[in-house]
């Protein structure tokens, strides 16, 4: 099999995985299967669950937001966070700054406020700023996640709702080592998200180098595997995958672009810059016959596409259309 082949099949097997080739009959399947469902912008989640068909009746409470891998926010089921928070158990940037014990102590004392109904930072910080300084206040509830990070990592604190920036006690404490869940984790990588290689799956999850060192001597055994450019592939035999859609949408955020260390089988180098923003952020794209070749949105209600070089007007006339169902959807 040739190269190109390999490629064609990466997109096609990698496009009916995360339900870009097939619908997907619910939010909570999705965000389980895909282990998570990125929501830096909240509107990320249902745009990507719409995409693929899924219902997000009830959207906004069915998912839980907290930060997971690579320190992002997902929306993720409920029921599957002791095991997703076990791979990063505790321990934050907090802890080299303040000492573990003044984090712990200070993380108890926000626990007990939450209790008796307070649930975000601006009260926090009027509730705390008589009994330490500035700069402390500051990074503990930084409106990047400070102490709201280290207590989503211990499974004790999540976001109220999908859409709200306040807080709320949840009892989802992991019970495992990330030794004990890395493995079941990793296979659950492959059969969504492959054909993908070990490295792909160590950029998903964030792992630190001791992780990337145990991941290297898991054994694969079931999964199939293939080399393609060098690095060898891995994924599972799930019959014969839908072919690859002349034209698809692709959320911000979208799983087929950032949960891979190399991309440009989807995303063409020339064409990255457009993509993903020096800031970080990952644009909606659309993807034509599985590579992504412009840029979409819904910008002062009405459906925007930008294509990255000239295309046919049937097709801008189609991207449109799908850009007008999901405003149409979302609401």
């Amino acid at each position: 099999m040739t190269e190109a082949n390999l490629t064609e099949r990466i997109i096609r097997k990698r496009m009916h995985g995360l339900y870009l080739s097939r619908a997907c009959d619910g939010l909570e399947t999705l965000a389980h299967e895909l282990m998570g469902l990125h929501s830096w912008f909240y509107r990320n989640v249902p745009f990507s669950a719409l995409i693929r068909g899924a219902d997000i009746a009830g959207w906004k409470t069915k998912l839980t937001k907290t930060w997971l891998y690579r320190g992002t926010l997902h929306g993720v089921v409920y029921e599957d966070l002791p095991q997703l928070l076990a791979l990063h158990p505790g321990g934050t940037y907090l802890a080299r700054l303040f000492g573990e014990q003044a984090v712990d102590a200070f993380a108890e004392d926000v626990l007990c406020h939450m209790e008796d109904g307070v649930y975000s930072r601006a009260a926090f910080r009027r509730i705390f700023a008589a009994r330490y300084d500035a700069d402390f206040i500051e990074a503990m509830f930084s409106p990047w996640g400070g102490i709201f990070v280290h207590l989503a990592r211990l499974g004790k604190v999540a976001f109220r709702d999908m859409e709200s920036r306040d807080f709320d006690l949840i009892s989802a404490e992991p019970t495992q080592t990330p030794d004990e869940v890395l493995p079941d984790l990793l296979r659950r990588y492959f059969t969504v998200y492959g054909p993908a290689t070990r490295a792909d799956a160590a950029w998903f999850f964030g792992l630190c180098k001791e992780q990337k060192q145990a991941l290297r001597k898991l054994p694969l055994d079931g999964l199939d595997s293939f080399t393609c450019g060098g690095a060898t592939y891995y994924d599972v035999s799930d019959g014969d995958p839908a072919d690859i859609p002349a034209l698809t949408l692709l959320s911000g955020f979208d799983p087929y672009l950032v949960s891979y260390v190399e991309r440009s089988a989807m995303l063409p180098p020339a064409f990255k810059s457009k993509v993903i923003l020096s800031s970080g952020i990952c644009n909606p794209t659309i993807a034509l016959h599985g590579r992504v070749a412009g840029l979409w949105n819904i910008k002062n209600g009405e459906p925007s596409v930008d294509f990255f070089t000239p295309q046919p007007s049937r097709i801008v006339s189609a991207a449109k259309q799908r850009v007008a169902l999901i405003r149409s959807a979302q609401g």
